[in-house]
This record gives structure tokens, C-alpha cells and sequence, in this order.
């Protein structure tokens, strides 16, 4: 199957800002695992300055108070910033989810520091009967905030090692995308350097062999090889809407172009577009009109010297075409599809819609008519929109396979 150019590059600009978004979501987890190894740092302060206030010497009474006031002050400080730092722990907060576990464990340990802090503040300005026990009350104080504190850490250390997870996570999906998207994306834009390289040198012995593999190169090349029917083309054969030829005009160019064929293969092929008649009630006469000029240029794009293509009813058209093969002949049928499959329309509605069509596809004997290939191949467009879904261009092949069942 060939490949569309727009396709890919529209699937390599959603690579790239799948990749760059990926890119900055792994940058923000690293700066805010920082913040995290802060919160580390913030509770080995905490126990020094907690160590510092059990030991801060008592000759100078007023003087000892002061450093407790201060340092305590500064204990209850470093309780709020670690509920700081917490407001960048976006992975804590949306992935894991810890929030209301952790800012509950910081309001135990702010509790537990105000405790710790009254003991402390009893035991520097106790008297000599009641020192040993505000010491044994400071000491059991002590104990509990290096508990909480010990706990505190050990679940720091534990979600660290859960972000760092998730970052490895998102590192190698990032690595994995980019190495397999990147081979990827170098064949299909070798193939698409392939196809201009042989655009500009059409003609060279060089291109003599080469096959496309892209629509777009294909309808280009289709458009460069067509050449113009000698032929004056009245109005009366002209369809008023496309300016494709209408019915009469099908069979007075085929009888003009008959001579040109040369021996080749000719197929006929009728075509409908899936359900257009049913929905088209509603869509207004601009939007019909634009679908039907968007495919009859679609149709023109592929047409050769010996070709016609007509619009022969509401929403069928007809095209005989001469390949060499038969085999190139339905190939050519099967890119128009494919090529009219990627037109898009915007409905009143605002939704973005692709246009399906359904067919029948015949190879015309020289001993039949234009008026019998038409009838068959309306009979295969009549069994592929019956038993295919739309959306396919049946041949007499499909009808007999579905006979043998």
C-alpha cells in the first residue's frame, strides 16, 4: 500500500510534541526531585537543632533562654517550609497521592515539637527539687520527636525511591520512542526523498524503472504524464457542478479516445459515495458541492490521455481507464479510493469527516460494450455496498467467492 505524505508528517509533528512534552515532563521530575532531597536536609536540621537544645549550657540562665527561644522559634519554621517544599512534590500530590498521609504526619510532628519545646523551656528554668524530673520529661520528649523524625526520613527516603522509578520509567519509555520512532521515520522519509528525487529527474533513464510509493508523488506524476485531448470538449458534455464530464459526455470521449489505447487493458469502474444520499438532507448546498468538486479533481489528478471519467449521477461517478496490466489497472483504481479516503470535510456541526466510496470494477472485453462493462460494474457496486459495508471496490472475483460460500 502506498504512503501518504501528509500522513506522515502529520504523525512525525504529534511524535515530536509527544517527545518534547515527555522531555519537559522528565526535566520537571528531576528539578522537583531537588525539592525532595530538601525536605532530607530540612529534617537532619531539625534533629541537630533538637540535639542543640537539649545541651545549650545553663550557667547564663537568660542568656540559655534566649538561644531556646530562638532555636525553637526556628524548629516550628522548619515544620512550615517543609509544607512548602511539599507544594512542588507534584508526583506526591497526583501520583502517588501521599498528600493528606504526609501533611498529617508534619502536623503530628509540629504537635510534638511544641511538646518538646515546653519540656525543654521547664527544664532550663527548673528548680533544684524539680531538675531531675523536667530531665526525665525532656528526655522522653526527645525520644518521641527522633521517633517522628526517623519516620519522617525513612518516608522521605521511600518516596524519593518511588520518583526516581518513576523517572527511570519515563526515561526509557523516552529513549525507547525516540530510538524506534527514528527508524521508523527515516525509512518512510527515505521513501518520500525517493519519490522527489525521481520527480525531478522524470524523463531520465534513471526514473525510467522507478514506482512511486507515495499518493502524493503518484497523483503528481499522474498529472505530469497527462496530456490534453485534442478535442474541443462542449459545455453540453460537462458536468455544471465538477466540470468533469456528465454522462453524455462519458460515452462521446470514450468514442473519441478509443483509438488511443493501443492494446492495453481497459476497465470500467462506477463508484458511489457511501450514504451521501441519506446525509445529505441536512448539509448545506455549499458543503455537497465542495465534496463532489474535491473528488472530481481527486479523479482528474489520476487521469491519463486515453482515460475518462465522468459524473453520472447525484453521487456516482464513472471511469474507464487503459493500464498494460490488469493487475495496474485496479492498482490505479485502489490509490483513487485510497486518495479520495483522505479528503476531509467539516460538517455543520463542526466534526471532521472523512468521504468513503463504494464500487464495482470490471475489465471490459473488446467484444462487449461500454453500455454492458457500466451494467456490470453497477451490479458489483450494488453487491459491495450490500455486503462489504462501504468503503470497497468490488470485483466479479468477490461475487463468485461469496457464491462458493
Amino acid at each position: 500500500m502506498k504512503i501518504s505524505i501528509k500522513k506522515v508528517l502529520n504523525h512525525l509533528s504529534l511524535f515530536l510534541l509527544i517527545n518534547t512534552f515527555l522531555a519537559v515532563f522528565l526535566a520537571a521530575l528531576i528539578v522537583e526531585q531537588k525539592f525532595s532531597y530538601k525536605k532530607i536536609d530540612n529534617l537532619n536540621e531539625q534533629r541537630k537543632l533538637i540535639n542543640s537544645l537539649r545541651n545549650i549550657p545553663k550557667k547564663d540562665i537568660e542568656y540559655a533562654l534566649l538561644q531556646f527561644n530562638g532555636k525553637s522559634n526556628l524548629l516550628l519554621i522548619k515544620i512550615d517550609n517543609l509544607k512548602e517544599l511539599y507544594k512542588y512534590d507534584l508526583i506526591g500530590q497526583y501520583i502517588l497521592k501521599n498528600s493528606k498521609e504526609y501533611l498529617n504526619d508534619l502536623e503530628k510532628l509540629k504537635q510534638e515539637t511544641k511538646r518538646f519545646n515546653q519540656s525543654a523551656k521547664k527544664f532550663y528554668i527548673s528548680n533544684k527539687k524539680d531538675i531531675n524530673k523536667n530531665k526525665l520529661s525532656l528526655q522522653q520528649e526527645f525520644y518521641k520527636i527522633n521517633y517522628l523524625l526517623d519516620q519522617l526520613f525513612i518516608k522521605n527516603v521511600r518516596y524519593n525511591q518511588q520518583k526516581t522509578d518513576i523517572i527511570f520509567d519515563v526515561t526509557v519509555i523516552l529513549i525507547l520512542s525516540l530510538v524506534l520512532s527514528t527508524f521508523w521515520y527515516r525509512n518512510k522519509l527515505k521513501h518520500i526523498l525517493s519519490d522527489i528525487e525521481f520527480l525531478s529527474s522524470v524523463g531520465s533513464k534513471k526514473a525510467k524503472d522507478y514506482k512511486p510509493v507515495t499518493l502524493e508523488a503518484d497523483a503528481i506524476l499522474m498529472k505530469m504524464s497527462k496530456k490534453r485531448s485534442p478535442a474541443t470538449v462542449d459545455s453540453n458534455y460537462l458536468d455544471p457542478v465538477t466540470n468533469i464530464l456528465n454522462n453524455k459526455g462519458l460515452y462521446v470521449m470514450y468514442a473519441q479516445r478509443k483509438s488511443l489505447k493501443n492494446q492495453q487493458f481497459t476497465s470500467v469502474t462506477v463508484f458511489e459515495i457511501d450514504n451521501f444520499s441519506k446525509k445529505n438532507k441536512n448539509y448545506p448546498q455549499e458543503l455537497i458541492q465542495a465534496i463532489l468538486k474535491k473528488i472530481a479533481y481527486t479523479l482528474s489528478l489520476y487521469e491519463q490521455i486515453s482515460d475518462v471519467m465522468a459524473r453520472t449521477d447525484f453521487n456516482q461517478f464513472t471511469m474507464v481507464i487503459s493500464r498494460t496490466t490488469k493487475d495496474q489497472c485496479f492498482k490505479d483504481i485502489e490509490t483513487i479510493k485510497q486518495t479520495i479516503n483522505e479528503l476531509k470535510f467539516k460538517l455543520p456541526n463542526g466534526k471532521i469527516t472523512n468521504i468513503t466510496i463504494s464500487g464495482g470494477f470490471v475489465i471490459k472485453p473488446t467484444n462487449k460494450s461500454l453500455d454492458e462493462a457500466i451494467s456490470q460494474a453497477k451490479q458489483l457496486m450494488t453487491f459491495a455496498k450490500a455486503n462489504k459495508d462501504g468503503n470497497f471496490i468490488a470485483q466479479t472475483t468477490d461475487m463468485n467467492y461469496l457464491d462458493d460460500d
